[in-house]
Formats: structure tokens, sequence, C-alpha cells
């Protein structure tokens, strides 16, 4: 099979090696990343690896080809950067030339739904990059792999470093999407996260302009009664310990599509964060860290033993794992379509209600929007809460304008009898350092409230309108106190909170200025009430 694989790659993308891998196990990966010296097994019998340099992605290293096909179609600016072709090849070339000794690949599906299946081949230099790939990507069985033609290939060469000037990058490490010859070419980094956000950006492409289906960075479960919900949210919201229930299915951790009657998973695998792990808070997580899976720079001791709160490398810890690792999960990962929605935040500030109903017009502004906040010591300079927005929740993922995919989620809206909820996960009583974070228990109750019907079936007058931000919260939740419900009366003193959610409300305002252009007023005006940035 190797030989055969092996000619493929010569003929079709002009990859010509000593040695090919092909489709090798998760024990044979493993095996030979410890004994190349790559790896280490832990007491669980993990393998555990450093991803060197680069410890999460870079976003200002990810360019996409400019051609007939994305010239006028790609949202080109600061998050889409241009490359041309011909300076493609030539990378490409070179890339080729450094991998002659051996590589790794794995064949493999994105896309859980059989209508939009999507054929990845993953070309890897390091073998623990391929176990990676074995994990988040969907496994084919011997009858697939025998019929198996790949709709889109990923070189993934860790260990080539870019030459800036020959090569037109601004760094030794690219991420290089070229939609024409579909291929991805990565190099540089060892950060394995690349390989599947690459693949994401170029669905988030190809889904709505070929297929007019809804791509979305979200967690998603169902229920018993086929009752799906999506969890949309950024870095430290809560997606993967909120749509981990026991009493629920889970489709996938956080990448989806939503097609005109289903909502499916992109990937087999998770790829869960495990700063400050414990079998208590995360017990589905804690318990997938097995044999089989990756853990990405945790510490471990000289006995192998692991500790989840060493963030001497980065706190970007990271464990990957097949689905199947989990308990309860929905086979295959594609459920109806949603029922409700949640827009998961960590409101650092402390001022929004930790549940809010929206309007459809709403619902599209605080997509849009994609808000979270950063807090002192997640990065360096920050010492006070910071407002951060990423559009649509996955901003660094989108080659669209997204103002379209806003318009893909108001058309389901109006079709689909869909409840959309704004959660903040975040801070009540006063802001980051002053006031306190919701306790994860009251944020549960609220959304079993939400998936059982409780608060769909209050009445208008059973909610309160946010003064400033303009959103109706319930005035009651069975196992929430009410002054966690209000955040105005949980503040010690009204005054304060006025002025903040007021600093916040601006910065919602100024973020959205970008967009007005290409929106309605009614959606424009949905958000917080307006103040300096206010000249629609």
């Amino acid at each position: 099979m190797e030989n055969s694989i092996k000619e493929d790659l010569k003929q079709n993308l002009g990859i010509s090696v000593n040695q090919v891998y092909y489709q090798l196990s998760p024990e044979d990966l493993q095996e030979k990343a410890v004994s190349l010296q790559m790896g280490r097994e832990t007491k669980k019998g993990t393998l555990s690896v450093l991803t060197g340099k680069f410890t999460g992605r870079s976003p200002k290293d990810r360019y996409i080809v400019k051609d007939d096909i994305t010239s006028e179609e790609v949202n080109w600016g600061t998050i889409n950067l241009p490359f041309q072709a011909a300076h493609f090849d030539v990378l490409y070339k070179d890339v080729l030339s450094y991998l002659k000794d051996t590589i790794y690949v794995r064949d493999c599906f994105a896309c859980a739904s059989e209508a939009f299946k999507v054929n990845v081949r993953v070309v890897n230099e390091f073998p623990w990059s391929n176990l990676f790939v074995y994990n988040m990507f969907l496994r084919p069985n011997k009858v697939e792999l025998k019929a198996f033609k790949a709709d889109w290939v990923v070189i993934n060469a860790p260990g080539f470093m870019a030459n800036p000037k020959k090569h037109h990058t601004e760094n030794e490490n690219f991420t290089i999407i070229n939609f024409t010859k579909q291929i991805i070419l990565i190099g540089g980094t060892g950060y394995t996260g690349e390989i599947k956000k690459g693949i994401f950006s170029a669905l988030n492409f190809t889904l709505p302009t070929k297929h007019k289906v809804l791509p979305m960075h979200c967690a998603a479960n169902v229920g018993d009664k086929g009752d799906t919900a999506i969890f949309f949210g950024l870095s430290g919201t809560g997606k993967t310990t909120l749509s981990a229930d026991a009493n629920r299915k889970l489709i996938g951790d956080d990448e989806h599509g939503w097609s005109a009657n289903e909502v499916f998973n992109f990937e087999g695998g998770c790829y869960a964060k495990v700063i400050g792990l414990t079998e208590k808070s995360e017990p589905e997580i804690y318990g997938a860290i097995k044999k089989g899976a990756l853990l990405e720079n945790v510490i471990i001791d000289k006995e192998g033993k692991i500790d989840f709160n060493d963030v001497s490398i980065t706190q970007n810890t990271r464990v990957s794992y097949p689905i199947d690792y989990l308990d309860s999960i929905e086979k295959p990962s594609v459920a109806t379509n949603p029922k409700n929605i949640f827009f998961l935040t960590a409101d650092a500030f402390g001022v929004l209600p930790p549940i809010s109903k929206l309007t459809k017009d709403q619902a599209a502004f605080y997509f849009i929007s994609g808000y979270t906040a950063k807090i002192a010591g997640t990065e360096n300079g920050i010492v006070e809460p910071e407002p951060s927005f990423s559009a649509c929740f996955g901003a660094p993922f989108l080659p669209l304008n997204p103002v379209v995919y806003a318009e893909m989620l108001m058309e389901k809206l109006a079709t689909d009898t869909v409840n959309v909820w704004l959660v903040n996960t975040g801070w009540t009583g006063g802001s980051y350092g002053k006031g306190y974070r919701i306790p994860l228990k009251h944020t549960r109750a609220m959304i079993n409230a939400v998936l059982n019907g409780d608060l769909n079936d209050l009445s208008i007058d059973d909610y309160q309108l946010h003064p400033i931000f303009k959103l109706r919260f319930p005035k009651k939740c069975n196992a929430v106190p009410a002054d966690i419900l209000n955040p105005i009366k949980n503040w010690d003193d009204e005054e304060s909170y006025n002025k903040t959610a007021l600093h916040l409300a601006n910065a919602f305002n100024c973020n959205f200025e970008t967009y007005k252009k290409w929106v309605s007023k009614s959606l424009y005006n949905s958000g917080p009430i307006k103040s300096t940035c206010n000249n629609y």
C-alpha cells in the first residue's frame, strides 16, 4: 500500500521521498515518536510532546493565495492576508525538496454529514503530528480508503523555515491556503492547531459559497427528544464545559456546519485546554487523557506524572483525543436544526446580565460582535479588563465578510423556531478584581432552564429590559438567586455600575462601526444605546 501511495504522491503532488508511512495506527505513531525522542509517555500512557517555539496559532502568518477564485470573494485585510500564486509555487517546491526523507500520510474526512463530506489527505513531517490528525479528523474505514481521492491536501513541515526575502512571508513560519490547488501549506511551526484550523478556514469559504451551509465556531449537543443546542464562545467562556452534559449527547466541541435541515460536526475529535484540569472539574476530559490521546506542552516529571497547573511553557496546554473517548456522544455527529443557540461571553466588566433572550436583530448584532473580555494576566501588558471582539466568535478563520455569515444566520432564524440567548459566564457584583465570577452551578441552572423550556415559557412581563444594553433578562429562574439575574442590583454602587456599563457599551458601538454600512438600521440600532460612536 505504501508503494502505491508513494507513487500517487509523486504523480499528483510532486512529493518524492525515501519512506512513506501510511495510515499508521495510534500505537505505532506513539511508538515512533518516543523512539525518535520526540515525546514521552506519561503514567497514563498518553504521549506528551512539546510543539517548540509556537504553542498557539500565529494568525498574522496565515495567508490566502489571491487568484481568480478568491480575489473578489475574500474579505482581504489584516486577517486574510493575500499571497501571490507565483510565490506559493516557489515555496511549495522548496518545502517538497525539504521533505525528502520520511513522511507520515493520513487520509481522513472533514464533515460528518454525508452530503458535505470532504476528503482530506494530510502529509506530516512528524509522527506525533499525524497522531493529532488521526484524533481530530473523521476516520475512514477500509472500504472508504480503497475509493479515497483527496479533495484537499495539507502539507505540514514544522522543521522547514521560510526565507522571508525569497518566499515573501513575513516570518519563518506560515500557513498558506490555496483554493485553486486545494492545498494548505504549513511550515515553521509545530503547533498542531494550525492543521485543523487550516481546514476549518477552507470550509468557512467553500460551504457558504458552494453549498449555502453556515459554518460555525461552536460546540453542539442534543437531548433525548432531539432538541439540538449550539454554544458559541471564545476561549475561556465555557464552550467546552457547558456543552459537556451527562444528560445530553455531544455532537462536537468546536466546529460545525448548519445546512437546511441538520447540524453536523466537522471533526472526529476534541482539542481541549487542560490548564488547571482536575478529575472533579472536567471528568470527561480528564478521563479521555489515556493512551492514544496527545498532550501538548504540559509538564510531566521524571516518573511521567502530569502537572496540569504548571504553565511555565504556556497557558495554552492542550490535549487531543478521538470523540469516542467520551461516553455520551451522538453517533454519527449529526443532529436536527437547533432549538436554542447560546452566545457565551466572559464579561470581566461585570455588567452584562447572566442570561438574556435576544431578538433576531440582537442575535445578528452580538454574533457579528463576538464579544468577550481579556483579564489581567492573560496577556502581557493587560492590567485591567479589556473588551475583545472576534467577529462571529471566530474572526481569524473567516475568509468572507462576517456580515455574510450573520445574514445566513438571520435567514435561518427567520425560517426556524430558534431561541437565541446571550450568556455571561464572567463576572457580576463588580469588575474583575472587585466582583466575583458567576458560579458555574448557576450558569448550568440557567442553561438547563432554557433547555427544559422553563425560560421559553415566560411572558414578556417576566423579563426586565436593561436600560443601557437593551437586553431582556428574566426576573426569575429556578435555582438561581434573583440578585444574580440582575447585574445592576448586584453592584453596591449603581453609579459605578452605570459608568462601567456605558464604557463597555461604547466599546461595542465603536467596534460595530466597521459593519454598519452593510447592515440594516434596525440591526445597527439593536445594540447598546449609542454614545460617542452614534453617527448612523
